[in-house]
């Protein structure tokens, strides 16, 4: 049998075309495929930026309750401290030098056991380290939306994504700007 009879039968040509379409979607799958595996890839990394944020900012929040808890905490000890001075001066004024010698014993031996100041120094510590980390989860959000972005809109990938349901999304690019001139005392002193 030579080649010439094989090709001027009637089924070899459609064999021939559905071959070439297979050949054709073979060579399409991985394309497509990529493209989507990175789209979706690079979607995940904002939303995980995003994550990431939102876990600092929490944590912001619980440090500034413990750091609001250690003022007070300051507060109330130093004005007990204060009343008990008051009343050891006046127990001495009154000639209870013995008591007021036992009540100013009381207040130093307290004062060792008090934590506010360390607790207020590491709290203070922990909003610096927050804030950092918060600056770095946003420019890493920054910095994942314009990678998701530009993936999304470069010709070829913007066609083949488009046809599978991926556009560009509208992330707002994160910039906080403080304004100093607006910054309050918020202890009034």
């Amino acid at each position: 049998m030579d080649y010439t009879s094989i090709t001027s039968r009637k089924w070899f040509k459609p064999l021939v075309i559905v071959g070439i379409i297979i050949l054709i979607i073979m060579m399409i799958i991985p394309i497509f495929s990529s493209r989507f595996n990175r789209a979706v890839t690079l979607e995940e990394n904002v939303n995980t930026s995003v994550s990431n944020i939102s876990k600092e900012e929490q944590r912001r929040v619980d440090l500034f309750n413990n750091l609001v808890d250690a003022v007070e905490s300051a507060r109330t000890f130093e004005q007990t401290t204060q009343t008990k001075i008051a009343e050891a001066r006046s127990q001495a004024n009154k000639g209870q030098v013995g008591e007021a010698l036992l009540t100013i014993n009381n207040v130093v031996e307290a004062y060792p056991e008090i934590k506010t100041t360390d607790l207020y120094k590491q709290t203070m510590t922990e909003f610096s380290v927050t804030e950092n980390r918060l600056a770095g989860y946003r420019e890493q959000y920054n910095q994942d939306v314009r990678s998701y972005n530009a993936y999304v809109r470069k010709f070829g990938n913007s066609i083949i994504l488009g046809l599978m349901g991926y556009d560009k999304k509208d992330y707002k690019y994160l910039d906080y700007k403080v304004n100093n001139n607006e910054a309050r005392n918020l202890f009034n002193q």
